[in-house]
């Protein structure tokens, strides 16, 4: 089955300012405002293809109240209005993943879904009705300035983010290369919050970091599954497999996700062919299955993954299903939980939206979506041991996967 898909991945993907309030339809209110019935007039496309279960009375005097009280009501054409209640229909399914676009913020998104971008390296999200941070990406102004994966983000530039959606807090965010934004942040182990200025720059994607540590152990961090990483990890395997590897640890820290595809290839490096990585769950009990085909060459070696709160989506799938088939160990911290799945729908006058259609379920039935993933062994890193570029969870990641490859496991 094939359809458009938008995965949420880093700032790359999402950029829009969303109209919020105002209504549906355009047109003009003829009748009396203590009515209880209206007659519109001047409307077109109004009856829909479904019959619509709501009373619109209450809708339609409140637009003839904008148009005969409101200060500036001839300021805000009928079309924004139109659009304006789109956004807030869509806001009412209290989906942060869902949105509209208007015509040019749907050619403006769509534009900016292909091209690169300035701005400052930082996936967000929204968690219990909180702008957070998902990732910093790695070598990127935000991660320099020291943003955390959990970090609250209260205001942009001292503007709230209070019911903002996620397109337009990253509209606030972004901005010219070489020009300022502040981030007023507040972390768990603060007890205020603080400012962060940072500068825009433009932003390249890391991609893969490779080694070869001591007996022969592997470390290979992903920082996100786009396209490239695919040809990088076959040629870190590659170099592995001539220094003849023991073992590997998979360092999916601070990985927002990416393609979708891209995850399920790479779990076919580690799974025997068929193996269920994830499910895709539609209303209606409908349900893609994604299994792995890979080579399988890296199926029998003795493997452990790094996770934490910045580890989301595809990242998060690819850690679930090794760990359901191989038992693999993952070490850190608990995941972010980003387990839903969007499409952009065109729409007629060349607005679109995009919509929340379905959700993963792991291969042991778990739903993905704000519950994460539990590490079998926690480690925690702090600000003081990043400040003294100290790796306890790398540590302990060497420390387990040295005594598997003794044990022979």
């Amino acid at each position: 089955m094939f359809r458009k898909r938008i995965f949420l991945i880093s700032l790359i993907s999402v950029i829009s300012f969303v109209l919020l309030g105002g209504t549906f339809f355009s047109g003009f209110i003829l009748g009396t405002k203590n009515l209880q019935v209206l007659i519109i007039k001047g409307v077109s496309n109004i009856e829909p293809e479904k019959p619509v279960g709501a009373d619109f009375n209450t809708f339609w005097q409140t637009w003839q109240i904008i148009d005969e009280s409101y200060l500036r009501s001839k300021e805000v054409s009928p079309q924004d209005k139109v659009y304006g209640a789109i956004g807030g229909l869509v806001k009412s399914l209290g989906d942060p993943y869902s949105a509209f676009f208007s015509p040019n913020n749907s050619k403006k998104f769509q534009e900016d879904i292909r091209g690169s971008f300035g701005g400052i390296g930082v996936e967000i999200g929204i968690k219990k009705d909180k702008l957070v941070v998902i990732a910093p990406l790695k070598n990127t102004p935000a991660y320099d300035a020291g943003l955390l994966p959990g970090d609250q983000i209260l205001t942009i530039n001292s503007t709230s983010t209070e019911d903002l959606t996620i397109e337009q807090a990253v509209s606030f965010i972004r901005g010219p290369e070489n020009t300022q934004v502040t981030l007023s942040i507040l972390r768990d182990t603060w007890e205020s919050s603080r400012d962060f200025k940072i500068t825009r720059t433009r932003i390249s994607l890391p991609t893969l970091d490779f080694e070869m540590k001591d007996d022969k152990i592997a470390y290979i961090q992903i920082h996100s599954f786009n396209e490239n990483v695919e040809r990088l990890f076959a040629n870190a395997v590659s170099e592995a497999l001539s220094k003849d590897v023991k073992g590997i640890v998979l360092d999916l820290r601070n990985n927002p996700g990416g393609f979708l595809g891209v995850a399920i290839n790479m779990a076919g490096w580690f799974l025997p062919r068929g193996s269920l990585v994830v499910s895709e769950a539609y209303p209606g009990g409908l349900k893609d299955d994604f299994k792995a085909s890979g080579n399988s060459l890296l199926a029998k070696l003795p493997v452990v993954v790094l996770e934490n709160g910045g580890t989301a989506s595809a990242s998060e799938i690819l850690a679930g299903a090794l760990r359901f088939h191989r038992k693999i160990k993952i070490v850190g911290e608990k995941s972010f939980g980003k387990g839903t799945i969007q499409e952009i729908k065109q729409l007629r006058d060349g607005s679109s939206l995009k919509i929340t259609v379905a959700h993963w379920v792991l291969p042991g039935g778990e739903v993905l979506e704000g519950s994460g993933l539990k590490p079998d062994i926690e480690a925690k890193l702090t600000e003081e041991d990043a400040k003294n570029k100290r790796d306890p969870q790398l540590d302990k990641a060497l420390e387990i996967l040295k005594t598997e490859i003794a044990r022979g496991e």
